[in-house]
């Protein structure tokens, strides 16, 4: 299969969705004339005109608010916030409103938005710009939260937001959007909104990570390897709905866990795995879980601070080799 970068699958997604449904259009800042300011969508306009993709005033509350309108008039908008720490700017929209509206209703209006966001570091966009954003919705039911760390799973994943009946939230790591990987040819093998993947298989330890930590993890895990430590390595892909059964699957089996995450702990989704874990399966465990993740500082300007900040592959693997040990 040809290799495609991340970038790539996403603009592949978004194509093939606005080709195959006329109710399908894209909309927000720079996504039209200029292709996107990470040019994930450059080239639609041209193909599919001016009415099904266009851009926006530089207004989030206004982005959300036309996708909840749009929606509800029978259309499947798919809404670019461009950075994911700008969903502070909107998020009365997204939380109070898009979450809500089937709830509220009694089920007989559901709204099919797709919300884009860029999500994470590195890349020395600063504090304001850096965030992993995913983690400010997890206590918000109503909405589907998706982290794609692939290729496959970028194409996958938008095409499943898309299609879904209720509002996704599709987070696109910044650091991820240049690496390359083939799609998956089998429609029925693409990934779905709620399924983890099996990344690699190992019986001492379960490694649970997403998007770029996902990347360090594997590089982790072939250094542990050589120790003869055998890491079975699991990628949510989806934190809401959490496929927490597939966590306790491998825990079974390795009895150990650690979670990467490109975030401070506090109201992480690593977090919130964790309590479910010793909620479920705290008898299991040989070793208390263990979160390698940023500290609980803003991330930084400087590449230097920005890089310590985030967790790479030597911390991760010195984190199992203490977990295993213990």
């Amino acid at each position: 299969m040809i290799a495609t970068t991340y970038k790539q699958a996403i603009t592949q997604g978004l194509a093939d969705a606005l080709a195959e449904d006329d109710s399908v259009f894209l909309f927000g800042e720079d996504v039209a004339a200029a292709g996107g300011v990470f040019k994930a969508t450059e080239g639609l306009r041209e193909r599919f005109g001016d009415t099904r993709v266009l851009d926006t005033p530089i207004s989030e509350q206004a982005i959300v608010g036309a996708a909840i309108g749009a929606a509800l008039m029978g259309l499947r908008p798919i809404a670019e916030i461009m950075f994911a720490d700008f969903a502070g700017v909107c998020f009365d929209g997204l939380a109070n409103q898009l979450a809500k509206y089937r709830y509220m209703t009694g089920g007989q209006a559901s709204l099919p938005v797709t919300v884009r966001m860029a999500n994470g570091s590195p890349g020395g966009f600063g504090a304001q710009h850096s965030q992993s954003g995913e983690n400010w919705f997890l206590n918000i039911p109503g909405l589907k939260i998706v982290v794609p760390g692939t290729p496959a799973d970028a194409y996958d994943l938008i095409r499943a937001a898309i299609r879904d009946p209720d509002p996704v939230l599709y987070y696109e790591h910044k650091g991820l959007y240049n690496i390359k990987g083939p799609l998956r040819a089998a429609a029925d093998a693409r990934a779905e909104i709620g399924c983890a993947e099996l990344v690699r298989q190992g019986g001492h330890v379960t490694v649970v990570a997403t998007q770029l930590m996902r990347h360090r993890a594997v590089e982790a895990t072939q250094v542990l390897a050589g120790e003869g430590i055998e890491v079975e390595l699991i990628d949510l892909r989806t934190l809401v709905p959490l496929d927490l059964d597939a966590v306790l699957a491998s825990i079974e089996r390795t009895n150990h866990l650690v979670v990467v995450q490109e975030s401070s702990f506090g109201g992480s989704w690593g977090a919130t795995l964790v309590a479910a874990v010793l909620e479920q399966a705290f008898e299991i465990l040989d070793a208390p879980p263990l979160v390698v993740r940023g500290d609980e500082t803003p991330i930084a300007y400087a590449a230097n601070l920005e890089s310590a900040w985030l967790p790479d592959s030597q911390r991760i693997a010195e984190a199992i080799r203490r977990t295993v040990a213990y």
